[in-house]
C-alpha cells in the first residue's frame, strides 16, 4: 500500500525543524517537502505537530537574531542601536514626521490662546 503524502511528510518532520530553523520560507519548506504550498498549509492546519515545529524552529534563528542585534548594539553599532530602540521603544525613538506635526499644530493653538488672552488684557487696560 502507498503512503499517503502526509505519512511521507511526517517521516521528515526533524528536517522540517532543521529547514525552519535554518531561515528557511514555508514556500521553500514545502518544494524540499515536494509538495506544493496549498498542501503545505492544509497540513500545517491540520496537523498541529508540523506548525509546532516550525514554530519552535523558527523561534531558535528569531533569538539568535535578536541576540546579534543587541550585540551590535552595544558594541557600538549606530544602525543597531537606532533599530533596536525604534522597535523596542517606539513612543520615544521613532521617527515620525506626523509627531512634528501635531507638536506644531499644538503650538500653533497655544500661540492663538496666548495671542487671545495678550488682546482680552490690553482691551481690558483700554477701559
Amino acid at each position: 500500500m502507498a503512503k499517503s503524502k502526509w505519512e511521507e511528510v511526517k517521516e521528515k518532520l526533524v528536517l522540517v525543524e532543521g529547514w525552519a530553523r535554518d531561515g528557511l520560507t514555508d514556500e521553500q519548506i514545502a518544494n524540499n517537502l515536494g509538495i506544493g504550498k496549498t498542501t503545505f498549509y492544509k497540513f500545517k492546519d491540520e496537523h498541529s505537530e508540523l506548525s509546532e515545529l516550525l514554530k519552535k524552529g523558527k523561534e531558535v534563528v528569531d533569538y539568535q537574531v535578536e541576540n546579534a542585534l543587541l550585540k551590535n548594539a552595544l558594541e557600538g553599532n549606530v544602525t543597531a542601536q537606532i533599530y533596536w530602540l525604534n522597535n523596542r521603544k517606539p513612543k520615544q525613538w521613532k521617527n515620525k514626521r506626523e509627531n512634528i506635526e501635531n507638536n506644531n499644530q499644538e503650538i500653533t493653538k497655544v500661540e492663538q490662546l496666548l495671542n487671545k488672552i495678550k488682546e482680552e488684557a490690553e482691551n481690558g487696560n483700554n477701559r
